[in-house]
């Protein structure tokens, strides 16, 4: 297909960055702009029908999995073989692609890097258009980065050594302000997708490996199939085979782990995997059910496992129906940040990534994230004692999992209560989380923990659920409003205690207060915080 001239109507509203022209040529922007023009009302469409699925979900408080859909779970159906560069994906890094983490993740010895655009990645302009750069630069080996701090180098490994790259697109719901055709922002999934396609496609390619995917943040088989036609429209603009692109899709909706089969069936020629997202999944937990009533409300973030009924239900089923349909599962996030300075923690935060680690590869997982180099080689030997040298178990069919639609709902069945300190570390987290990411930063350590936007995103629901339910704390506090407004207070003056008065004033503290309240107290609860911190992010 040939690519048609650039759009007159392209409008890029940002300050000039370096380099930006190596990203945003005319003949790149031009397929960004076909891409908005074939499918952006799709996905309009396809926002308004979660909002129904919502809306299904207030009047029943349930889920099942979709009658109009059961030939295809019944059927005998198969994904397409994943290619060589994706067969073996034991462990996989997250992160942002900022310069150094691109080194650090491709050195890591871990087989994949989620190079991601979505959660871990606060989308500033700068981090939009200069993350794409990075990747470039590196599929180019022409990257290296020295901290101005340390003065300590880093570039890249011998090309066999390097982990393989699959990208994350930011979320359907995302508009991209600074790029804009035929007078509307493009969505930011677009966008992202869009540059990285157009640009490193053919690219990896030559490279032996190809464009690969991660989609996040799905909520049906009908957002799975509008991504399909992405990627054959895509590779028909750029003359690649069909099939070249991978694609795997997190499960982290409620609505998404009813329609894992479906998800599969619509991506089967592009599709890679399906993978276990623990803190957006319980988020859209909250989110679908928040005025459900006692019975699914969540107790402290820390206290739901993956070992609770209704979380095991979820990991199995997903082992469960990849496998039977020849795809890869990965499971959840090691988040842990490994101290310089404090042993004995690292002794018991490994030895709990351990056992973590060893329950999904003997559950049938293929493979699992880490969001920490030091964390490569622990989760490596989990999956390498159970794997050995074999690339992957989709042999593995897990026919014994048994899982009926109640199972994933059945929050009541975890013997835990949401506590005062857990309201507070939601403050904490959340505070610190969105201050952070208003400053473009989109994965932040905090407490030992890597924390993302998922992460914020179960803080603030959590606090706004225990308040509209009217939970009673173990310490005969009732969660409210004025109690929330107390605690984020006393958070605010103990982090300017904490760094100081210079430090307070130089950075977004006020703000984050602010919008952390406003999602967490507001009658009308938002759909995604991220949305208004967007506002307020580009200003």
């Amino acid at each position: 297909m040939s690519a048609p001239a650039p759009s007159p109507l392209a409008i890029v509203d940002a300050e000039p960055l370096p380099r930006q022209d190596e990203v945003l040529t005319d003949a790149a922007l031009a397929f960004v702009a076909e891409l908005h023009r074939n499918f952006t009302a799709r996905r309009d469409e396809l926002l308004t029908r979660r909002q129904d699925r919502r809306a299904e979900i207030a009047r029943t408080s349930t889920l099942d999995f979709r009658p109009e859909t059961a030939e295809i779970r019944a059927g005998d159906w198969k994904v397409a073989p994943a290619p060589a560069a994706l067969n073996d994906r034991r462990v996989e890094i997250t992160g942002p692609t900022d310069r150094k983490m691109t080194i650090n993740a491709l050195n890591s010895g871990a087989k994949v890097w989620l190079a991601d655009f979505e959660d871990a990645s606060a989308p500033t302009w700068e981090n939009v258009v200069l993350g794409q750069l990075n990747l470039i630069d590196a599929y180019e080996r022409r990257i290296d980065f020295t901290d101005p701090g340390s003065g300590k180098s880093y570039a890249l490994k011998d090309a066999d050594q390097l982990a393989t790259v699959v990208m994350r697109p930011r979320g359907w719901h995302l508009e991209e302000h600074h790029l804009q055709f035929d007078g509307r922002p493009v969505p930011g999934a677009l966008v992202d997708f869009g540059l990285y396609f157009f640009h490193n496609a053919q690219r990896l390619i030559d490279l032996g490996k190809g464009p690969y995917f991660y989609l996040p943040k799905t909520e049906s088989y009908l957002e799975a199939r509008l991504w399909n036609d992405i990627f054959v429209f895509a590779q028909d603009y750029v003359g690649i085979p069909q099939g070249t692109v991978r694609a795997t899709v997190l499960i982290e909706t409620i609505t998404a782990a009813y329609e894992m089969e479906e998800i599969l069936f619509e991506l089967k020629d592009h599709a890679a995997g399906l993978n276990a997202g623990r803190w957006d999944y319980l988020f859209s937990l909250v989110k679908n059910f928040r005025d459900g009533g006692a019975k699914f409300v969540l107790p402290d973030r820390n206290a739901v496992t993956m070992t609770a009924p209704f979380m095991r239900a979820y990991t199995e089923l997903l082992v469960r129906t990849c496998h039977k349909r020849g795809a890869h599962a990965i499971g959840g996030m090691a988040a842990f940040i490994p101290s310089r300075r404090d042993a004995a923690v690292n002794k018991v935060a490994f030895e709990k990534v351990k056992a973590d680690k060893d329950r999904e590869a003997g559950d049938g997982f293929d493979g699992s994230w880490v969001a920490h180099p030091d964390l490569v080689p622990i989760a490596m030997a989990s999956f390498d004692a159970v794997l050995g040298d074999k690339p992957n178990q989709k042999d593995r069919l897990r026919e014994d999992v048994s899982v009926a639609p109640g199972d994933l709902i059945a929050i009541d069945s975890l013997d835990a209560k949401p506590t005062y300190d857990g309201l507070v570390s939601a403050v904490q987290v959340g505070t610190r989380y969105i201050e952070a990411w208003l400053r473009g930063l989109g994965a932040v350590a905090i407490f030992n923990l890597m924390e993302d936007a998922a992460t914020a995103e179960i803080s603030r629901s959590q606090i706004w659920q225990w308040i509209n339910a009217g939970v009673v704390f173990e310490n005969g506090e009732k969660a409210t409003a004025e109690l929330a407004r107390k605690v984020a207070a006393e958070e605010l003056a103990a982090i300017r205690a904490e760094i100081g008065e210079e430090a307070f004033a130089a950075g977004k503290w006020q703000q984050a207060h602010d919008l952390l309240l406003k999602v967490s107290l507001d009658a009308d609860y938002a759909d995604f915080l991220t949305l208004p911190a967007y506002d307020q992010l580009v200003g």
